[in-house]
């Protein structure tokens, strides 16, 4: 890392949204303004816990408030961007909610959301991360399903 290059710590939270109606089950995807797909997360602001936080970012970038979270399900990435001239490396710690509807109000962060299988959803889905987040969840409630 060059002398002139600061490294900056961030924390977000986020949650991997599904929606199941008629056996089919869907994932929540929004598309940003720089044209990647990923899944609705933001900072974790001074005094929240990192549930508060996905709560607050889901409901804040979708408009969906009715949410049941799943006990067992807390998953975390790391990864690293630029920002001007400072790496920022980003902890966010991920959460899996069923959503009770599928109706979306997007942020102006966002320029587009998607409902989608789980295998449409691994082919929009921009980055590795995500792609592994949602791998990681349909596995979960399929577990969660067959010890029901």
């Amino acid at each position: 890392m060059a002398s002139n290059t600061k490294r900056i710590e961030e924390r977000s939270a986020g949650a991997i949204v599904f929606y199941e109606e008629g056996g089919v089950r869907e994932y929540l995807l929004l598309k940003h303004h720089r044209g990647h797909w990923d899944l609705p997360k933001g900072n974790i602001e001074r005094g929240e816990v990192p549930l508060e936080t996905a709560k607050r970012e889901v409901f804040e970038e979708t408009g969906i408030k009715e949410l049941r979270f799943y006990n067992g399900f807390i998953k975390k990435i790391e990864y690293f961007y630029r920002r001007k001239n400072s790496l920022v490396h980003k902890e966010v710690i991920f959460f899996l909610a069923e959503s009770f509807t599928r109706k979306v109000i997007i942020s102006d962060e966002h320029k587009g959301y998607a409902w989608l299988t789980y295998n449409e959803a691994l082919e929009l889905a921009t980055f590795k991360n995500t792609k592994r987040l949602i791998k990681e969840a349909e596995s979960f409630i399929k577990k969660y399903e067959r010890e029901k």
